[in-house]
């Protein structure tokens, strides 16, 4: 089979397009003939080796997975021992950042977390749901009318679902990302729109209730001063160093009234269909900018992990 493979960490130079083993399923999981799978932030993670919680999932000094790719969608093509409730010839989707292999014609993943694609969605489409529609609606969770709502890197996959869940929320949202996206974000409903290049958020002296933070670069003491009274900033990545000072630190603020730290998103099943029902509903869609071919991943994660990308872009080998 085609597989887009690296064995060390480094930039998009590091991948080749080879002929690869077929992948055989370990017990529990399935193999699928891929059909598509989106391109995120955290492939670009796993390729370059950082932030350092990567290496500690990925492999401390080389990868353990020479393929990337986790939001996999596909044809179920044999089962390994033990899988119940999926046939040969089922479509499904799932978040697979654990073991990822969606770059290339066939990947073998866990059973427990595929769920069924829903006749409705085209593969494209759902292969952009399973991690960004996750954490966008994790991230918006709780948000109501009249609230104020950042969200810093609005113009990628997760951003610009969460910007569409605030909207509809009644939430007046500030979409924080590069020059190039801020008409595009205003044109799917930002209230307003900052060139993080330009300005900083943090230091403007607004606030808001909610905060958003796609990749984490301040600490609590900045952040806190962006938040109201009773506000709260999730962080969804950034460097290891970053997000402890947030965990540990944003503990003294909690004490004035302000909640700071991460995002947990409940990866897994019922969030996947969650998000996948949501989308058949129409209460939000994904910006597909591209679908691309195998030999356009290494310029497909540089983009993406450069910031480029205006939502979501999709490999289908």
């Amino acid at each position: 089979m085609k597989a887009i493979v690296h064995t060390h960490y480094g930039g998009p130079e590091q991948l080749r397009l080879e002929d690869s083993p077929m992948p055989e399923p370990g017990k529990g999981q399935i193999r699928v003939r891929v059909s598509a799978c989106a391109v995120n932030l955290s492939d670009w993670e796993y390729l370059v080796g950082s932030p350092y919680y990567a290496r500690m999932v990925g492999g401390l000094w080389r990868p353990k997975q020479p393929v990337l790719g986790s939001d996999i969608v596909g044809l179920v093509d044999r089962l390994g021992a033990g899988v119940t409730g999926f046939a040969p010839g089922d479509r499904i989707m799932g978040d697979f950042v654990m073991t990822r292999g969606g770059f290339a014609e066939y990947a073998c993943v866990p059973a427990a977390h595929a769920v069924a694609v829903p006749d409705l969605l085209p593969d494209d489409i759902a292969a952009c749901l399973p991690q960004a529609g996750g954490i966008a609606v994790a991230g918006t969770e709780g948000l109501a009318p009249g609230m104020r709502l950042l969200i810093n890197g609005a113009g990628g996959g997760s951003g610009t679902m969460a910007l569409q869940l605030a909207k509809a929320a009644g939430a007046h949202v500030t979409a924080v990302d590069n020059s190039g996206k801020l008409d595009w974000l205003r044109s799917l409903g930002a209230d307003e729109v900052i060139d993080y290049r330009q300005r900083d958020w943090a230091d403007g002296g607004e606030k808001w209730d909610r905060i958003l933070d796609m990749v984490a670069t301040r600490g609590p003491h900045r952040i806190a001063r962006a938040l109201q009274s009773g506000g709260v900033y999730k962080a969804v990545g950034g460097n290891v160093g970053v997000l402890l000072a947030l965990v540990f630190g944003g503990v003294a603020y909690r004490l004035r009234g302000k909640s700071i730290g991460m995002l947990m998103v409940p990866s897994g099943r019922a969030l996947t269909q969650r998000v996948a029902q949501m989308v058949v509903e129409g209460r939000m869609a994904p910006h597909l900018e591209g679908v691309l071919p195998l030999s356009e991943v290494p310029g497909a994660l540089r983009r993406t992990g450069m910031g480029e990308v205006k939502g979501k872009l999709v490999i289908r080998p």
